[in-house]
């Protein structure tokens, strides 16, 4: 027996769902990840200047915007050691965090508030831990900006470039009833896969953070925006 085909017409229904990712695309952090990094690798043994800190880095810089666990698993193969590299990681980001070294970035607060007043649901994903993720969300003074915040533990435990967080989003909020009605924001590459793969209408890149243009086209963005700041006019343009 074949499903049927769901042929509905959702041209006129509102884009109420915006999933907004936070480091490189609503925050600036100044290469706190690099930095983190360093910190944790070093814990373990892995020299800075050493040839085999600059594979890792390569591919910590290449993997921007993956869940930080999946990231240390695959640079040391070993439950231990990923589990210990991570925790190191977060202690260290959170410290530069708690030292004020990340910022909003420009407009990305105004475009928060324009869309909630517009009447649409957003929220704030990461691939950091929840510790992490509250930490930057306090310096920022954003506990109250948006009705949900998720990281990756919030979704099961898979990060991006899976799509699960955008669609506890999609499931917890109810904002809409159509997934291809969500806008998913980033400025990684995985950003646009976890878009991309939850069915999402809109998938903006943003050239604020880690990726090209040329990245994040590659890899299923709709649009690719100078920042966060110009994604209230896309959407309203999308709408009309």
């Amino acid at each position: 027996m074949t499903s049927p085909i769901d042929n509905t017409d959702i041209s006129c229904d509102p884009y109420n769902l915006v999933v907004l990712d936070m480091a490189g695309t609503t925050v600036a952090d100044g290469g706190l990840v690099e930095q983190a990094f360093s910190a944790a690798a070093q814990r373990l043994g892995v020299r800075p200047g050493s040839d085999e800190h600059a594979r890792k880095l390569s591919y910590v810089r290449a993997t921007m915007g993956e869940s930080k666990i999946s990231v240390f698993r695959h640079l040391f193969d070993d439950e231990e050691r990923a589990q210990y590299a991570n925790t190191v990681f977060e202690e260290a980001y959170g410290e530069l965090v708690d030292g004020g070294r990340i910022a909003p970035l420009p407009g990305a607060r105004a475009a928060v508030e324009r869309l909630t007043a517009e009447g649409r649901t957003v929220v704030l994903t990461t691939g950091f831990a929840r510790t992490t993720q509250d930490a930057i969300l306090a310096a920022l003074g954003w506990q109250d900006l948006v009705p949900l915040t998720l990281c990756p533990a919030d979704a099961g435990g898979r990060g991006r470039p899976f799509p699960d967080m955008v669609l506890a989003a999609f499931l917890r909020t109810g904002a809409v009833a159509d997934v291809r009605r969500t806008v998913v924001a980033g400025d990684t590459s995985y950003d646009m896969l976890s878009g991309v793969r939850s069915g999402s209408g809109i998938v903006a890149g943003v050239l604020t953070g880690a990726h090209d243009k040329e990245q994040l086209a590659r890899h299923g963005a709709t649009h690719v925006l100078g920042s966060v700041a110009e994604l209230p006019d896309l959407i309203a343009r999308a709408e009309a």
